[in-house]
């Protein structure tokens, strides 16, 4: 019987969006901030413990980017347990997940191929060999997004089991059809019961053995199904307390049962072939039974959240107007702005500089100051992905940190592109955060917005 355990580990960035540095938080003592405090409890002592080899998993990439300035060398070893598998196997247990944790439904076309892009290329960076598998932030999927990750050549995402319709009885792995003579797109459904007792029933997970023999009883024998239990990674020692040695220990207990093996999808799809088919449900999530409504709009997730939808059109306002200021100047100087945005990534890795990722885009060779000019253009479009963090509409209140960082960012990106190009942002951008508020504390957007502006002006 084929299992696996797939840990999705992933933070909110937590950094300044002007200084790109994580201040002090309260309730991560005796910790500076939460990244460290859960790297301390997750994932040192899973890598410690090796479970990063045995798991499918994948990281956000702005977390591992932090992980490797931080602590390297427990960095290292997640890769080193990844790369062994694949050094092995040919395929590694690691995923990618799109850049910026962004619902991938709700994003432009154009935006859908910078996040997968930057996925990839960081997980080719860090592991250094093509990811076959993307986790999809929040697990949010449209038919869209399947046919961008098939075009950057991926061939599988998790999701949970109401987000296919099977065509016939067969319960998955499925092939999706794709349009435009693109080749099926595999989908593996995770196991609902399982996934929600070691998410959801902390007493399921107290007694390794006593869950082995409680999955064994639940699952049919069914050799040619990949059976897998999906969670957030972080449970594995900081949302649930020493549940990182109960995944160790059932990870080498099922190591010893004859009728039970731990695999991956990737090495799964080398050994089996697929051939159930099944239809999408577009747009959808595993964390909204609404579709993706949780991350635009008020729903019945975060009830009483009718901040959400506001938010949103600012943003969708502030976006467009960021993207066309950017174009039309990047335009005279390179012939695809849109190409040398996804080349970005590189940059942010420090493989290369703008200069290098720009050169067979230019109409004639940069001046310093024309490459200048392209890097703050860059700089802004960063910062204009960020504004759609997943994690700025998860919650039900806006006076969080991650709403206020999502619109900061926002803030820093028009404030870069206006001090680049002089080209003020339209009349009615900051009127529309005017209409984003906190019922609690009053606490409203556009001065959440301004105050940013202010200290982008006086410390950059």
């Amino acid at each position: 019987m084929n299992l696996c355990i797939h840990g999705h580990f992933y933070q909110p960035p937590r950094e300044d969006p002007i200084s790109d540095y994580i201040p002090a938080e309260i309730g991560a003592e005796p910790f500076n901030n939460w990244n460290e405090k859960i790297l301390a409890e997750c994932y040192e002592p899973n890598a410690l413990a090796g479970n990063f080899g045995k798991i499918s998993f994948n990281i956000g990439p702005t977390l591992f980017r932090w992980m490797w300035d931080y602590k390297p060398e427990v960095a290292q070893m997640i890769v080193d347990q990844e790369r062994a598998n694949f050094n092995k196997y040919g395929v590694g247990n690691g995923m990618a997940q799109s850049y910026n944790h962004t619902i991938l439904p709700l994003a432009s076309l154009r935006d859908k191929v910078t996040q997968v892009r930057w996925g990839i290329e960081e997980f080719v960076f860090r592991f250094d060999h093509m990811p076959e598998g993307m986790w999809l932030p929040e697990a949010g999927v449209d038919l869209e997004t399947l046919c961008v990750l098939s075009d950057q050549g991926l061939k599988f995402v998790i999701l949970a089991p109401w987000q296919v319709e099977a065509i016939d009885d067969s319960p998955g792995p499925y092939l999706i059809d794709l349009p435009d003579g693109r080749d099926p797109f595999v989908v593996f459904p995770y196991r609902r019961d399982l996934s929600t007792m070691v998410s959801f029933v902390p007493s399921s997970t107290e007694n390794g053995k006593r869950f082995v023999s409680l999955v064994r009883d639940n699952l049919a024998a069914r050799p040619d199904r990949l059976n897998i239990i999906a969670s957030d990674g972080e449970l594995y020692g900081h949302h649930q307390k020493f549940r990182n040695h109960f995944l160790s220990y059932v990870l080498n207990l099922v190591e010893s049962e004859t009728d039970l093996h731990w695999t991956y999808p990737g090495l799964w799809l080398r050994e089996n072939e697929v051939t159930a088919r099944a239809n999408l449900v577009s747009p959808s999530s595993w964390s909204c039974f609404h579709g993706v409504d949780r991350w635009a709009r008020e729903c019945s997730c975060t009830h009483g959240a009718d901040w959400k939808k506001p938010q949103f059109i600012a943003m969708k306002a502030t976006a467009d107007w960021l993207d066309e200021v950017y174009y039309s100047a990047a335009i005279r100087l390179v012939s695809d702005p849109w190409e040398l945005r996804n080349r970005t990534i590189k940059v942010l890795n420090g493989e290369k500089n703008v200069h290098e990722i720009s050169e067979d885009l230019v109409f004639s060779s940069l001046s310093a100051g024309e490459v200048e000019y392209l890097e703050i253009l860059l700089k802004a479009q960063y910062a204009r992905q960020r504004m759609f963090t997943s994690c700025g509409w998860f919650f039900e209140e806006f006076h969080r940190i991650e709403p206020q960082n999502n619109i900061a960012n926002a803030a820093y990106a028009v404030w870069l592109t206006e001090k680049i190009t002089g080209m003020e942002p339209k009349a009615n951008i900051l009127k529309l955060f005017g209409d984003v508020y906190s019922n609690k504390t009053g606490l409203r957007g556009d001065t959440v917005f301004t105050q940013t502006l202010i200290r982008a002006k006086n410390e950059t």
